[in-house]
């Protein structure tokens, strides 16, 4: 294995293309409100019911040209359950895509893809769920999110292009950070950082759920034989 080593890259990255899944949807029209303002061309790709939130600011703001749902982005419909939605070659390709790469560049333009330039996303809310009383094993598998955890692992290893906002509270200083309409180089790191260690304390989270099941608790499923 031979993982490219970057020694030039972009400090101004301004925001074209933001990919958009959250959970907690506090501040997210302003947030998308204020982005626009800023950068008028700014493109949303978002799912479910983040896609609504967009559509909502976006019909307020005239820019319903302006975003897109991600099933349709990338022609692949999401399973049923909500599932896979986010999970897409193209979409990777556009948070992982480094600046200046002539051969990440043409494997955009080959699969029509776009290069994401910031990621908004927080997860299903795991904790919430199992802090319920009366909460299954099965309630808690449910609100594992995978595609969102995913997405900012990515965007947060290509800090070097790609800022990710995994918080409605940090929506405000992210906003104060920018220049005009661009990140720079030490705003995306720091918030590289922030998302990691996001990730980190959601699967350990989900661990020390687990570790605490016992089988007597599996008793809410009816097993029913084998898999075809």
């Amino acid at each position: 294995m031979n993982p490219n080593r970057l020694r030039n890259v972009p400090n101004r990255v301004p925001i074209r293309n933001a990919l958009v899944s959250t959970a907690d949807k506090r501040g997210l029209k302003e947030l998308v409100d204020a982005l626009w303002q800023r950068s008028p061309e700014l493109t949303l790709y978002s799912t479910g019911g983040t896609f609504q939130t967009c559509l909502g600011a976006a019909r307020t703001a005239g820019k319903v040209d302006r975003v897109r749902e991600i099933s349709t982005y990338t022609g692949q419909p999401e399973m049923d359950g909500g599932l896979v939605k986010s999970l897409d070659w193209k979409i990777y390709l556009g948070l992982l895509s480094e600046p200046f790469n002539q051969s990440h560049g043409a494997d955009l333009e080959r699969q029509g893809a776009v290069a994401f330039d910031l990621v908004v996303c927080n997860f299903y809310p795991f904790e919430t769920t199992v802090n319920a009383s009366g909460t299954t094993v099965e309630d808690a598998r449910a609100f594992i999110d995978i595609g969102g955890p995913g997405m900012v692992r990515a965007a947060a290893k290509n800090f070097l292009r790609v800022a990710v906002l995994t918080s409605p509270e940090r929506y405000g200083s992210f906003l104060a950070s920018l220049d005009g309409d661009a990140t720079d180089l030490d705003t995306r790191f720091d918030l590289a950082r922030i998302a990691f260690s996001t990730v980190v304390d959601y699967d350990r989270a989900i661990s020390r759920y687990l570790e605490g099941v016992a089988f007597d608790d599996l008793a809410v499923y009816q097993r029913v034989g084998s898999v075809p």
